[in-house]
């Protein structure tokens, strides 16, 4: 059983684009579900929480991915996909429940299973059991988690444009409380940082938002 969620050291710097992008990037006030909790606790990497979905939802959904053309290893991949997802979408806050997390995190690890049996497969994928028998809350859920992933998958592919030294500002940025102790770990002055921060996050705002996905991304 995993216990712990591993993320990126630049996850947050994918949050602070969501924030100070564009408007579309957030989500719209909805009645958030008690089940939130689960939501909170995958934010803060809460162990206890962690534990509490491997035993009550996450044998659901392996039992499911082996009865369709899966096995155990397939069936944990794709529950660490999704739990890290759930991490970085909470993490950005980008995160809140509607609808119970059961059918919520049962329906997201189905999809990604489905996809990936497409993507391995020529013949058409047979769905066992009704989408439409989970609640439209969960659903539409778990659109805005798959959109979020999209968003993130985008960001993920500009950074790697980035020369070495932006990576490693932006990432220490995040690593550190402050920037004088990023310009302290990289021997060069406060000032230099910031600046160099500031332009590093432009060139990667900039990339992303000439990009057709973006565009295509924004207007969804």
């Amino acid at each position: 059983m995993i216990i712990g969620i591993h993320k990126r050291g630049y996850d947050l710097v994918f949050a602070l684009f969501l924030v100070f992008s564009v408007k579309s990037f957030f989500m719209a006030p909805t009645t958030v579900h008690p089940d939130q909790m689960y939501i909170e606790g995958l934010a803060n990497n809460d162990s206890a929480i962690i534990t509490v979905i491997y035993k009550k939802y996450v044998p659901k959904v392996v039992y499911y991915i082996k009865n369709n053309s899966g096995d155990e290893d397939q069936a944990q991949d794709v529950i660490q996909e999704v739990m890290i997802l759930l991490f970085n979408q909470a993490k950005a806050k980008q995160l809140q429940l509607t609808c119970p997390f059961d059918a919520y995190f049962f329906l997201l690890c189905k999809r990604k299973w489905l996809n990936e049996l497409k993507k391995t497969s020529n013949k058409r994928v047979t769905i066992k059991d009704d989408i439409a028998s989970i609640k439209e809350s969960a659903d539409e859920m778990v659109l805005q988690t798959e959109l979020f992933d999209e968003k993130q998958q985008l960001y993920d592919l500009m950074f790697e444009k980035l020369g070495d030294k932006c990576k490693e500002v932006l990432k220490l940025s995040f690593t550190f409380k402050s920037m004088e102790e990023v310009a302290e770990k990289l021997m060069v002055t406060y000032g230099y940082v910031r600046k160099k921060k500031s332009l590093c996050i432009g060139q990667l705002t900039q990339w992303i938002q000439e990009t057709n996905r973006f565009k295509s991304l924004k207007n969804t």
